[in-house]
């Protein structure tokens, strides 16, 4: 089992190819995922339901939120 690399905040409980997908996107901090939206995280392949609602919460807990989609 990998290890979420130290200085990430992502949530502990994310699944691995939520972690691996994050990653692969250029997002390894909850800061970072401020950035976006919720809909363009939840297209990333291995990121489900589960990692936006664990993603959610870690967010609440540093008062952050993802950004309001682009129309």
């Amino acid at each position: 089992m990998k290890k979420i690399p130290a200085g990430n905040d992502l949530p502990p409980k994310l699944s691995q190819p939520a972690i691996r997908a994050l990653h692969l996107a250029g997002y390894t901090t909850l800061a970072s995922l401020s950035k976006v939206s919720e809909s363009e995280v939840a297209r990333l392949h291995g990121v489900g339901p589960t990692a936006i609602v664990l993603i959610k919460a870690a967010f609440q807990e540093k008062g952050l939120s993802f950004t309001k989609a682009k129309k």
